[in-house]
């Protein structure tokens, strides 16, 4: 008996009570947990026979290791299936939704794999999470996942419901999450999107699209199904399910009718969760002939000399986005011949290009676009392109090859074609090597192009007026372009059902063209040349800046004054 003068012996019978009021606490918690997994388990049981499909407790039910090896854990998962019996040609499938396009096409593929009769049962969320724990005891082992799949059905079916990306939002709240990566995704196709923005955030989900290089915000989804959401894109694009903490890339092709769209996929570990952005390459995208990259008179024929000599280098210039690579692949396609051999070295290749051998560089195994370079001189090659001139070891053989009879095309990542030169010598490149080897240097942006169906006159403030006209009036006598600045007109357009109401539909390069003469090739070999200089000979000599070539084009209606001086600065204080 405990002796009640002592403090301890009075705090432990104190302690008495509130151990008991625990213990019945937690047996309650217990019972109404239990309570509510039977109520889970009446509805589902309930749901079933409303659809006329048979039900199944797994919780206890004896799966063989046969059965579940049948799907790998991860595709279950994203499914939301898993077989529980597998016996003398019998699969047994148990699913959250029966009814969902994914569930009947594994349906269809274990049929086909195993030859196979394939029922399917509806089971509750905890039956299927409790199944779930026995692929633990299983032996681990790598699976090719091919299961999961968008058909070209579903995307014919979602562009005719959605008809602009103004549309998703609504649509998201209405179809399953195993079809909302394929809604998103046929939405991006049907509004020309490049790339579609997945971003995790404290209170939502946000998905973007980009659209002519401009990011539009389209829809929002609620965080708790972030999980199965990006869990679905990681398994098309065979990323790893389980890899949160560090970014991934991966890739899936989806096949239509008349293309095959390659899907680029990045995955990115943020505050709130992964961020995903999936890069959309479709080939009619980069279907363009050299005529409809948007060239013009004198550029358009100065750039057509130079791509037809037989040898030398031309450098197309511009930040990431600009179009350098849809440029050069214009030229390349223009240039393929039966009796050309084409060899490109891209990182990463991202359209496929007919009748040209293209190797995308594989840093991580030391293939490099220097030694990419060298191997592919050995394979007797005429026309060459390098994605781009990072370094001097890739610089000199380039080089090397425009000076041995090759024609080389690359880029480089300076703001405009004045900054080539600069660029090169400052990379260490011998100043008697480059100036025989370069033939030309293109700089270049993108500018939206105005919706034809909506486009209109617009007023223009008369600053703005005078200001453009001070730049066009800049233009060389060399150039052979003349224009009326008292004439101008400009155009806006307020948007239709066309344009999805943004008032711009494509994109159309803007450029300049820099080619090689005796004083710019005379400033090279000085081995001390500025942009500057190289702006001012080249303007002496006849060149349109980028800014001029997109003005005219403002004045011609293809685009919007803002969209140019958007993309391009006006340097023409730097050759008064």
């Amino acid at each position: 008996m405990p002796d009640l003068s002592r403090p301890a012996d009075v705090m432990a019978r104190r302690k008495l009570p509130a151990i008991a009021t625990a213990a019945v606490s937690e047996q309650f918690t217990e019972k109404m947990e239990e309570i509510g997994i039977r109520e889970r388990e009446r509805e589902a049981q309930g749901k079933a026979g409303l659809m006329g499909v048979p039900y199944i407790n797994l919780v206890g039910f004896a799966i063989s290791p046969d059965a579940l090896q049948l799907l790998p854990e991860e595709e279950a998962k994203v499914i939301g299936a898993i077989p529980f019996l597998y016996h003398e040609g019998d699969i047994r499938l148990a699913a959250l939704d029966p009814t969902e396009q994914d569930v009947y096409r594994l349906a269809e593929r274990l049929t086909k794999d195993h030859h196979a009769r394939v029922g399917v049962y509806l089971v509750s969320q905890h039956s299927l999470d409790t199944a779930c724990k026995l692929y633990a005891a299983l032996p681990k082992f790598r699976s090719i996942v091919s299961g999961v799949e968008i058909t070209e059905e579903e995307f014919k079916k979602y562009q005719s419901e959605i008809k602009s990306f103004r549309d998703l939002n609504k649509k998201i709240e209405e179809v399953s999450l195993t079809d909302l990566v394929t809604l998103i995704i046929s939405a991006a196709i049907a509004s020309r999107v490049s790339d579609i923005h997945i971003e995790a955030e404290e209170r939502a989900i946000k998905v973007r699209f980009r659209v002519d290089g401009i990011l539009h915000d389209v829809a929002s989804i609620d965080p708790k199904n972030w999980t199965r959401i990006i869990a679905r894109i990681k398994l098309l694009s065979h990323l790893k399910i389980n890899v949160t903490g560090k970014p991934q890339d991966g890739r899936f092709t989806i096949f239509l009718t008349k293309e095959k769209i390659d899907v680029r996929v990045s995955a990115l570990p943020t505050t709130y969760g992964e961020s995903v952005v999936m890069r959309l390459l479709q080939s009619s995208a980069v279907a363009l002939t050299f005529e409809s990259l948007g060239l013009r008179g004198r550029a358009f024929e100065d750039l057509l000399q130079e791509i037809d000599k037989p040898n030398g280098m031309i450098i197309t210039t511009g930040p990431t986005g600009s179009g350098k690579t849809t440029t050069l692949y214009a030229v390349l396609t223009r240039l393929n011949t039966p009796d050309t051999k084409i060899i490109t070295i891209e990182d990463p290749v991202e359209y496929r290009l007919s009748g040209i051998t293209q190797s995308q560089v594989d840093a991580g195994r030391g293939y490099t676009f220097a030694s990419g370079l060298r191997s592919i001189l050995r394979q007797d090659p005429d026309i060459v392109m390098v994605g781009e001139i990072r370094d001097l070891e890739t610089a000199d053989i380039a080089i090397n090859a425009a000076l041995t009879g090759h024609l080389v095309f690359s880029t480089l990542h300076t703001n405009d074609a004045s900054g080539t030169v600069p660029r090169f010598l400052a990379m260490n490149v011998k100043p008697f090597l480059l100036a025989p080897a370069l033939n030309a240097m293109v700089g270049q942006r993108l500018v939206r192009q105005l919706c034809d169906h909506c486009k209109k006159p617009e007023k223009t403030d008369p600053k703005l007026h005078e200001r453009v006209a001070a730049i066009l009036q800049k233009i060389p006598e060399t150039s052979g372009v003349k224009v009326d600045t008292g004439k101008m007109s400009f155009y806006k357009a307020p948007g239709c059902d066309e344009c999805q109401g943004l008032g711009y539909h494509g994109r159309i390069g803007i450029f300049e063209i820099m080619r090689m003469n005796k004083e710019i090739e005379d400033l090279i070999l000085s081995g001390h040349v500025s942009e500057y200089d190289m702006l001012r000979v080249a303007v002496k000599h006849g060149m349109l800046t980028m800014l001029q070539d997109g003005l005219l084009k403002a004045v011609d209606g293809m685009t919007s004054l803002d969209e140019v001086f958007r993309v391009a600065k006006d340097t023409s204080a730097s050759y008064e």
